[in-house]
């Protein structure tokens, strides 16, 4: 296939950019999924930064502050239980510091679980426990078993103040405890400000990078795709407007190049074909107008030699039948006879003449083209052969004949001829039956005209529609043997076609369409028709 070759600038251009439309679509978007997978990686570990640190902060140190605050308070009301005891010497007022002491228990074991990650902050949690557990054997313990053995408050005040020492040691470790552990709050709050002022930004980056790739990458399918795709069609619609001089530059991606390439290439072999088709067409104008002289000359040449023709026939046939009313009492049996064959022949020329005129004029003298109610038509042919329907005793019926769009001279001579074939070539031991009968189709009107007459041999069922074809002498049967030519002439000049029915075996059955025109009305009448006068 024969390239145009772009302009230097489109070929630099065509060679240089070697990527195709899907290969750069490809690209732009493996591009936005990098960005896309690395954005939600980045903010994933944002988040996971942020909920680590919260969960750090709310899980632990704030619920181990809680914790440590609650043993401390758990010391105080037992410090309190054991005093009430030991002025009053109540044993019901011991039930707190027992209970005291299994809170306190179970407060340090959620509180040595929470502070797991925190190994310094825990150690000082042990070793706080380990004052209180020390305050609790050397002092409660001993003061509650002196004053059940009877001691006085006043005895035990010794003990009580050095336990009070002990207690404070144990008192301001725990203190120091929640100290460290607010510090410990205050800075995972700080980080847990950081993690979230840092996810927003992370988030707010991940999408300006998103909406600035959208915005990139729409930016290159314009220039890079849709530019291209845009100028290649508008120079295919100006080449369609009817500029087919405009040629076509190759840009863009490698297939839309190529296209474009395609579409010059079309649109050279386009031009080559227009300018073909032109040369053609100025030279089928010429033989036009050639033939149409020519044909007027032949119309011309066969209209006068027609008549020219005619003239010496008449006149030979005129006066041949003068000789033989003149001098027929001077003529034998042989002399008339030859009159006689001289007359029929001169009568026969004529009306080769007549019927040779009559063919070659169909489609080029009738051209009255309407609709026409091809039950008025058989009616007019019926008309015209009145008389030998009427010798013959002839019986013609029809279907409902439809209106179809024609010529009705030209269809009165179909029908005229159709129906006089079927009551000439009758047989001789029987009357005509002519049956017309019409099927109706997508397209078209499919007509049969049958009759009971001798019939025609399939093998003569091409040669019967060639003009002055006769299948018998002419002794015989009259006429010239050109009527079923021009059925089939005229048919053919109406869009339809015309054949013999060779499976017909009880006469002769011709069968043709007819084309329907745009809207056709049925009359609602049919049967038999009877043999209407002579027009």
């Amino acid at each position: 296939m024969r390239r145009t070759a772009p302009a230097d600038g489109s070929a630099t251009e065509g060679r240089r950019s070697r990527m195709t439309t899907s290969g750069r679509l490809s690209v732009m978007m493996l591009a936005m999924t990098v960005l896309v997978l690395t954005g939600g990686g980045v903010g994933a570990a944002a988040l996971s930064h942020t909920a680590a640190v919260s969960d750090r902060l709310a899980d632990r140190i704030s619920p181990a502050r809680t914790a440590v605050s609650r043993l401390e308070s758990g010391l105080l009301e037992q410090v309190a239980a054991v005093r009430g005891y030991l002025v009053t010497g109540d044993p019901e007022l011991l039930r707190p510091y027992d209970d005291g002491v299994a809170s306190e228990r179970a407060v340090a074991r959620r509180a040595r679980d929470l502070l797991a990650d925190e190994p310094g902050v825990r150690r000082e949690l042990d070793a706080a426990l380990t004052l209180a557990d020390r305050w609790r054997a050397d002092y409660p313990t001993r003061l509650i078993a002196a004053r059940r053995a009877g001691a006085t408050a006043a005895e035990l005040a010794p003990i009580v103040e050095r336990g009070r020492l002990a207690f404070d040691a144990a008192q301001r470790a725990l203190t120091t405890l929640e100290t460290r552990l607010d510090r410990l709050q205050a800075a995972g709050r700080a980080d847990l400000d950081a993690a979230r002022a840092l996810r927003d930004l992370l988030f707010v980056s991940i999408l300006a990078m998103l909406l600035l790739s959208s915005i990139v990458i729409s930016v290159l399918v314009r220039v890079t795709v849709l530019r291209p795709l845009g100028r290649l069609g508008a120079s295919v619609r100006q080449v369609a407007g009817g500029d087919f001089d405009h040629r076509l530059t190759t840009e863009g991606p490698a297939d839309i190049a190529r296209l474009t390439a395609d579409v010059e290439t079309m649109r050279q072999r386009v031009v080559d074909a227009l300018k073909t088709s032109r040369r053609h067409r100025d030279a089928l104008a010429e033989q036009a107008a050639e033939l149409r002289r020519s044909n007027e000359d032949l119309e011309q040449f066969a209209y006068v030699a027609s008549h020219d023709l005619q003239e010496p026939l008449r006149k030979v046939a005129s006066f041949c039948q003068m000789l033989q009313r003149r001098y027929a009492d001077q003529l034998d049996d042989r002399a008339r006879q030859y009159i006689g064959y001289a007359v029929d022949g001169a009568t026969r020329m004529q009306n080769l003449i007549s019927d040779l005129l009559a063919f070659s004029r169909i489609g080029r003298f009738y051209r009255d083209d309407r609709e026409v109610d091809l039950a008025e038509v058989l009616e007019q042919a019926e008309s015209n052969l009145s008389r030998p329907i009427a010798e013959a005793g002839a019986v013609v019926t029809a279907d409902p004949l439809p209106v179809v769009q024609g010529d009705p001279t030209l269809l009165t001579m179909l029908w005229q001829n159709l129906l006089g074939n079927a009551v000439k070539f009758r047989r001789a031991d029987r009357a005509p039956r002519v049956r017309v009968e019409v099927t109706e189709e997508p397209a078209a009107w499919s007509f049969a005209v049958a009759d009971n007459g001798i019939g025609i041999d399939p093998r003569y069922a091409n040669k019967i529609f060639l003009i002055f074809q006769r299948l018998h002498a002419r002794d015989a049967y009259d006429g010239t043997g050109i009527g079923l030519a021009i059925c089939k002439k005229i048919v053919e000049y109406h869009g339809g076609a015309l054949r013999l029915d060779d499976a017909y075996a009880g006469g002769a059955r011709f069968v043709f369409t007819l084309p329907k025109p745009a809207a056709v009305t049925v009359p609602a009448q049919a049967g038999e028709r009877s043999p209407a006068a002579p027009a």
